[in-house]
């Protein structure tokens, strides 16, 4: 690592930031920690395309962190409905409470302190420092992975403990502390418009001292470890209906799309056959003499570590059923509960109308 270099990546990011970075997005330049707060958590592996709506969703329903704490957990989680991660929404309501009751209600405003917060790493806490609070520390995420891998010709896996640490540290050294929040936001832009996985290197403001571009290895770098091997579930969910009520439950434990609420579920390790579903003892115990619906196609969803695949069985009671673990609700009640977006798709689909007009958003 050369220090000429060093001065060279840094002075030229900051002229091509006030020169020629023209990415617009409502929370640049914010100064109030809980709206740049949201704005991280909300985009946290997820696209700003998609997490912009959410964003001035959030903002207008909860303007500050005091209503966000105060409002009822399922309202939070309706709101997030469709961004996934659900522990993402989980850590932000604890941290809401957390701020307005231990804090009392004022946004902790030191890196140490606001990296105590429930679901805040370093590269959340960087961001809150720099960009509300102009404390000298450097964000490293996707982006600046792969600006400085390519940039200095790192081959350490980004992934690792031993890569995260030596990134850490060449981003802090190349930080300009005097604007460091202007710097991060400036080589995160950077990564998200030119240097993106296909990179615009003739319009890069550091190309002529990359190591990557100048020894034609951009493809080549940043280097991850291997994959993890995801696993498949099956998940056959009946939809049992009772005079325009619907048997479901809150998903709890470990498990994913904890506090999300489902149908019947039947978990498989394997497809099933429709018949195999209908000998299983939760489908004789419920369906008994119900009329069945519909039978949806396979659906599916691809979760980080696993793919959910299944169908949706969906049957009329005769009479009401009382299956432990699950209540009856009303399809206009159902409007209000969050869903995963596994079983919201199957009804965005039109799989089946009056449900659909039910949960649907």
């Amino acid at each position: 690592m050369v220090s000429g270099a060093n001065f060279f990546f840094t002075t030229q990011l900051m002229e091509w930031n006030f020169k020629c970075n023209r990415r617009k997005m409502p929370w640049k330049g914010e100064k109030n920690p809980y709206r740049i707060w949201l704005s991280e958590i909300i985009l946290q592996q997820t696209r700003v395309e998609q997490g912009l709506n959410y964003y001035n969703r959030f903002i207008c329903t909860f303007p500050d962190v005091q209503q966000l704490a105060a409002a009822p957990e399922e309202e939070v989680f309706k709101l997030w409905e469709g961004l996934g991660y659900y522990s993402r929404c989980r850590n932000m309501i604890a941290t809401a409470k957390e701020i307005t009751t231990v804090h009392n209600g004022v946004f902790p405003d030191t890196y140490e302190s606001i990296i105590q917060l429930k679901g805040i790493g370093p590269y959340t806490a960087a961001a809150i420092a720099s960009f509300a609070f102009n404390l000298p520390h450097a964000v490293v995420d996707g982006n600046v992975y792969r600006v400085l891998a390519r940039y200095f010709g790192i081959s350490l896996l980004v992934d690792s403990n031993e890569g995260k640490l030596y990134f850490s540290r060449l981003a802090n050294e190349l930080l300009d502390k005097s604007v460091p929040g202007i710097f991060n936001q400036a080589i995160m832009d950077l990564g998200a418009t030119i240097c993106k996985p296909l990179p615009l290197c003739m319009e890069c403001p550091v190309n002529e001292k990359c190591v990557a571009f100048n020894t034609n290895s951009v493809r080549l770098l940043p280097i991850k470890g291997k994959k993890t091997i995801k696993k498949t579930r099956w998940f056959y969910y009946i939809i049992a209906e009772y005079n325009g009520s619907f048997l479901i439950k809150k998903r709890e434990g470990k498990d994913i799309w904890q506090n999300l609420h489902e149908f019947i579920l039947l978990e498989s390790e394997s497809e099933l056959f429709k018949e195999e579903v209908f000998q299983s003892k939760i489908f004789q115990q419920v369906a008994a003499g119900a009329e069945i619906i519909q039978i949806s196609g396979v659906g599916h969803q691809h979760l980080t570590h696993q793919t959910i695949k299944g169908q949706f069985f969906h049957i009329q009671l005769s009479k009401p059923l009382f299956l432990p673990g699950y209540r009856l609700e009303q399809g206009t009640e159902i409007a209000k509960l969050a869903f995963p977006k596994y079983i919201n798709r199957h009804f965005e689909n039109g799989n089946y109308f009056k449900l659909n007009a039910s949960i649907s958003h």
